[in-house]
């Protein structure tokens, strides 16, 4: 009986049980001032978001960025909830992509689920869900195609500190990045294919940006980001540098619209300070506007769902400082969001995995 028994086992267990993470960075869980003010505070007390030494990080945010920033940010969530009916687009997508992504590979035996890095539902949630389903694989795929230390690596990590205090760690695989995934790039390039292109003055190619030093701390040494061909390639040294990958996503999507490099720029939108990559998107859209400018199309490949940096802070906040400045419309690609080539990429890559 022993035998049979170990054989029936071992012929059901001819394959791995895998799950699926997909993390996305987060998102109140409404507009209120008190669930804005909640999640402010646990994103920006991220080490890997403000790298600066605890005591310093802690009164900086906790004394002065949160208790001012959060009526603010709590008004421009309101103004995102509205339009998108009530809820958060951040949200919605990923539950879209996270069911589409489901239904494309469950014959395959592999179970998908999504937690945010920053509030519900949360990675210890989740996490102990998968736990208690014993899978022999998981899968962590954060939404970000551009690897950063404070998006990427800062999920990563938190996946990593919540698993190793598990008594059975199972077999991992991490997707760190996906910005030359074929999938997430024709994504984007249908997204843009309801827009004339020829008809707009000027493209931006608008990222998030970051601190100049995170970029420098990819590298080793004296080296800085700036003594890097970020710009015009990819090499060994650089393959993880946002500032590098940025430019090479744009040059991918680049290529299959037949776009030249006078058509377009690559810039950078959500600054604190100067000392950020550059060119700084607000700049580039109010210069343009100056020049003559009255049509621009803007692209935001960093961003795998629409969010308040894309509907509010690109399509609202930027239309009108087109407009101050003398241009006319600022139109916004949206971001891959659900789309099937979006979906077909985060299955290549899940399989490519296993």
């Amino acid at each position: 009986m022993g035998d049979i028994l170990d054989n029936d086992f071992m012929k059901n267990r001819s394959s791995k049980s895998t799950c699926v993470l997909l993390i996305q960075l987060g998102t109140p869980d409404s507009p209120k001032i008190s669930d804005v003010r909640r999640y402010l505070s646990e994103f920006l007390n991220d080490p890997r978001v403000i790298d600066l030494p605890y005591l310093t990080r802690k009164l900086l945010v906790n004394l002065f960025i949160v208790p001012f920033r959060a009526p603010k940010s709590a008004k421009i969530y309101k103004e995102l909830w509205d339009l998108s009916n009530g809820k958060s687009p951040l949200l919605t997508h990923t539950q879209n992509v996270t069911k589409l992504l489901s239904q494309r590979i469950k014959d395959k035996g592999i179970v998908v689920k999504f937690a945010m890095r920053y509030q519900n539902p949360s990675m210890e949630k989740v996490l102990d869900e998968i736990q208690r389903e014993n899978f022999d694989r998981i899968i962590i795929l954060p939404l970000f195609p551009q690897y950063a230390s404070a998006s990427s690596g800062s999920a990563i990590e938190k996946a990593i500190k919540i698993i190793q205090s598990w008594w059975v760690i199972p077999e991992l695989k991490i997707i760190n990045q996906f910005w030359d995934s074929e999938g997430y790039v024709n994504s984007i390039v249908e997204r843009s294919k309801v827009f004339d292109l020829n008809s707009y003055d000027h493209i931006l190619f608008s990222y998030h940006g970051l601190p100049d030093r995170h970029v420098d701390k990819v590298y080793d040494g004296s080296d800085l980001c700036m003594d890097q061909p970020c710009e015009t390639e990819i090499n060994e040294l650089n393959k993880f540098c946002y500032k590098a990958t940025c430019y090479a996503t744009t040059r991918l999507i680049a290529d299959k619209l037949n776009l030249k490099e006078g058509d377009y720029t690559v810039c950078f939108q959500s600054r604190l300070n100067k000392n950020w990559l550059k060119p700084f998107s607000d700049k580039v859209v109010e210069e343009l506007a100056k020049e003559g400018a009255q049509k621009l199309l803007v692209f935001s490949p960093a961003f795998v769902a629409d969010c308040l940096e894309t509907l509010i802070e690109i399509g609202v906040e930027y239309q009108e400082l087109f407009e101050e400045n003398g241009g006319v419309k600022v139109d916004l690609v949206p971001s891959s969001n659900d789309h099937p080539e979006f979906i077909s990429c985060l299955e290549e890559l899940i399989m490519h995995s296993i």
